[in-house]
C-alpha cells in the first residue's frame, strides 16, 4: 500500500514539474501580463509538487516508525524465535553467496 502511494505521489510530482516547465518555457516567449500569469501558474505548480513530496515524506517516516515499533515489540515478545529467524536468513544468505 505504501509503495502504491509513493508511486502515485511520484507520478503526480513528475507531472506537476513537467507542467511547470512547460509554463515557464511558454512564459519566456511572452512579455508583460501574460508572461507574469504563466510564471505564477508555474510557481503554484511547483509549490504544489513540493507540498505533495513533503506529505509523502511524512507518511513514509510515519510508516517506517510504525514498522520499527511493531518489529521491536515482536522481537521483545519472541526473542528466541527472532534469533532463529535471523540465523536462518544468515545461513540462506551464506549459502547463496558461497555459490557465487
Amino acid at each position: 500500500m505504501l509503495e502504491n502511494n509513493i508511486s502515485t505521489v511520484n507520478n503526480d510530482v513528475k507531472t506537476l514539474v513537467k507542467d511547470a516547465q512547460a509554463l515557464f518555457t511558454a512564459a519566456t516567449a511572452l512579455t508583460g501580463e501574460k508572461a507574469e500569469e504563466l510564471r505564477g501558474r508555474g510557481m503554484r505548480a511547483l509549490d504544489s509538487a513540493l507540498a505533495r513530496a513533503q506529505e509523502a515524506q511524512v507518511k513514509a517516516v510515519e510508516s517506517g516508525k510504525q514498522a520499527a515499533a511493531t518489529t521491536d515489540a515482536y522481537v521483545k515478545e519472541n526473542p528466541w524465535r527472532s534469533i532463529a529467524v535471523a540465523a536462518g536468513v544468515g545461513l540462506l544468505v551464506g549459502v547463496i553467496v558461497g555459490r557465487k
